[in-house]
């Protein structure tokens, strides 16, 4: 497929790995990217980015959005890897009328869910594998309204969701809470938690446990759009108060002034390994390039 009038300065994936979600570097064993809009062979994709992975059944599984140039929406698309650094792309998985893209994937009481950005269904919708990895059956809505970049995760025997409510501005983040996945699900009393600050409202991928404190990722968009990750320590998290504290050395991701994440990075989903060491899918954007 030609790329001859795609936009020229596209978002793209690559594997990072370190000791920690705070301190990872690219990979040394692959060329970065590892994944960009030239190997989506489907659609003609404008560019990939929100890169979320899960093992299951000794095969790595990546889904991450796909904006589709002819549509002008994202849709979600999926690759395989045996060793999660070189990855075979196989196709969109998920299309709606509407716009999809942070295609958050994770295991519950054996099955495997999704929670993508569902804005313009005016609810953060719930969607299982049937079957896995390539069909994607909607099952619930979870909150209603417009909530970008939602991230659920469990934590002491509760559900949790962050989410931005401004999804223009990137400047307010509320959580919910809910005592099953499938819910209800309700407003923590403290939300919103971060108000008019774009420098750390909007999701930036999973929340991860490091070394027992949880960590939640956001955006910075204070300079540009997807311009750095900041990294966020929870120290308070029940029904009726949360607390957090910026990592010392956030922003843990930013531009690095050349090349596929050139002009900015928005986005890290980080699993630990047996090792003890950590793999993540990032993703980055680059300065405008001649196609």
């Amino acid at each position: 497929m030609t790329t001859a009038d795609l936009p020229k300065d596209p978002w793209s994936i690559s594997v990072f790995v370190g000791e920690s979600p705070l301190s990872l570097s690219p990979h040394p064993d692959i060329a970065h990217p590892a994944m960009a809009r030239a190997q989506i062979n489907d659609v003609r994709a404008s560019f990939i980015a929100d890169p979320f992975f899960i093992h299951h059944h000794g095969t790595w599984h990546l889904f991450f959005e796909i904006l589709n140039h002819e549509r002008g929406l994202g849709e979600i698309g999926y690759a395989s890897s045996q060793n999660a650094l070189q990855w075979t792309y196989q196709g969109v998985v998920l299309r709606e009328t509407f716009h999809l893209s942070y295609p958050l994937v994770f295991e519950h009481a054996g099955q495997i869910y999704m929670v993508p950005e569902t804005l313009g269904a005016g609810a953060v919708r719930l969607y299982r594998a049937e079957p896995f990895p390539t069909q994607w059956v909607h099952v619930a809505d979870l909150v209603t309204g417009t909530l970008a970049d939602p991230t659920p995760f469990q934590f002491e025997g509760r559900w949790w969701m962050f989410g931005c409510t401004t999804p223009s501005t990137h400047d307010h983040l509320s959580l919910f809470h809910a005592d099953h996945l499938f819910g209800p699900w309700h407003r923590h009393p403290a939300s919103p938690i971060v108000a008019r600050d774009n420098r750390r409202a909007r999701p930036a991928g999973r929340v991860v446990s490091i070394n027992g404190v949880l960590h939640r990722f956001a955006q910075d968009c204070g300079q540009r759009y997807g311009g750095a990750v900041r990294a966020f320590a929870i120290h308070q998290l029940t029904v009726d108060a949360y607390a957090e504290q910026e990592c010392a050395n956030s922003p843990i991701f930013q531009a690095a002034g050349n090349g596929w994440n050139g002009k900015g990075m928005h986005h890290v989903d980080a699993q630990q390994q047996s090792s003890g060491g950590w793999l993540a899918v990032v993703d980055g954007i680059c300065h405008a390039q001649p196609l």
